[in-house]
C-alpha cells in the first residue's frame, strides 16, 4: 500500500460534513479507559450484581414458583425464565449509568466536550466515543452475567451464546438514547426523571412475569418499552425458540440505537458549536 493510499479518508469522512466527524472516536474510549483504570472497584460492583440477583431468585422466588411457561410454550424453571430479563436489565443499567450521569458532568460542569471540540475531534466523534464506552461497560456486565448463568446451569440451548451480542445491542440502544437525554438536563435534580423512566421499565417490561398477565390495553404500552424488546429477544434465544417477532424486536433496538447516535451528535453540535 502506498503512502497516498494510507492518507485517503474513510467512508464517513468523505460523506459527513466537515467538522462533524474526524474519525477519532477511539480517543474518547481511550480517555475513559484511563480514567476508570483507577476506579476498578466500580466494575467489580457491576460484575457482582448479577450474582446477587440470581442467587436471590434461586433461593427465594425459585422456591415459591417452581415452573412457568417458556417462550416456546414448554415449562421452564422460574429462575431460567427471569435470568435473560435480568441480563438485559444489567446491560441497560450499565449503559445508562455512563451515558447519563457521566456525560452530564462532563457536559455541564467539567466542560470536557468544549475542550475536545477545540481539537480536530467533532461532535459525532464525541457521541460515538461516549456511546462506545457505555456499550463496552454494558458488555462487560453482560459477559459476567452470562458466566453466572452458565455456572448455575441456566443455559439450555446452544443459541444462548447469542445473548451476549444482543445484550451489547441493548446497551448500545440505551447508551445512545441516554446520552441524548443527558444533554437536555440542566441540574442534577433532574436525574429523577431518568430514574422515573428506568425503574418502571425494569419492573413492567415482562422482567418477572409474561406479557399475558396484563390487560390488553396495558400490553400495548408495555410493548412500546425498549427493554421489553430486549427481554423478549433474549428469552426466546435462551431456549432456542425462533419466531418472526424476533426480527421486529431486533429492528426496534437497531432503530433506537441509530436514532440515539443521531440525536446525541445533533444536540452536541447545537449546544456547543452555535
Amino acid at each position: 500500500m502506498t503512502l497516498l493510499e494510507d492518507q485517503r479518508p474513510g467512508v464517513l469522512l468523505r460523506i459527513l460534513p466537515p467538522g462533524l466527524y474526524a474519525g477519532r472516536a477511539s480517543r474518547i474510549v481511550e480517555r475513559s479507559m484511563l480514567a476508570y483504570s483507577r476506579m476498578w472497584w466500580v466494575f467489580v460492583s457491576g460484575v457482582l450484581e448479577p450474582l446477587f440477583y440470581l442467587v436471590a431468585f434461586q433461593i427465594g422466588f425459585g422456591k415459591l414458583v417452581s415452573e412457568v411457561a417458556g417462550p416456546d410454550g414448554r415449562p421452564m424453571s422460574y429462575v431460567a425464565f427471569v435470568a435473560p430479563a435480568l441480563l438485559a436489565s444489567s446491560a441497560m443499567n450499565g449503559a445508562i449509568l455512563d451515558s447519563t450521569f457521566n456525560v452530564f458532568f462532563k457536559f455541564r460542569y467539567a466542560k470536557t466536550y468544549d475542550a475536545m471540540l477545540a481539537t480536530p475531534i467533532g461532535p459525532l466523534d464525541i457521541a460515538m466515543g461516549e456511546i462506545s464506552w457505555s456499550v463496552l461497560r454494558g458488555g462487560i456486565y453482560s459477559v459476567a452475567f452470562f458466566g453466572v448463568m452458565l455456572a448455575m446451569g441456566l443455559v439450555s440451548s446452544p443459541w444462548a451464546v447469542l445473548l451476549v451480542p444482543v445484550a451489547v445491542l441493548v446497551a448500545f440502544a440505551f447508551a445512545a438514547i441516554g446520552m441524548t437525554c443527558a444533554t437536555f438536563l440542566r441540574s442534577p435534580s433532574q436525574f429523577d426523571f431518568i430514574q422515573l423512566a428506568v425503574m418502571p421499565m425494569f419492573l413492567f417490561s415482562t422482567t418477572f412475569y409474561p406479557l399475558t398477565v396484563y390487560p390488553e390495553a396495558v400490553r400495548v404500552i408495555v410493548q412500546c418499552f425498549p427493554l421489553y424488546h430486549g427481554i423478549e429477544l433474549m428469552r426466546e434465544l435462551s431456549v432456542g425458540a425462533f419466531t418472526p417477532g424476533m426480527l421486529g424486536h431486533l429492528a426496534y433496538l437497531v432503530a433506537l440505537a441509530l436514532l440515539g447516535v443521531w440525536g446525541a451528535a445533533r444536540r452536541i453540535t447545537h449546544l456547543l458549536l452555535r
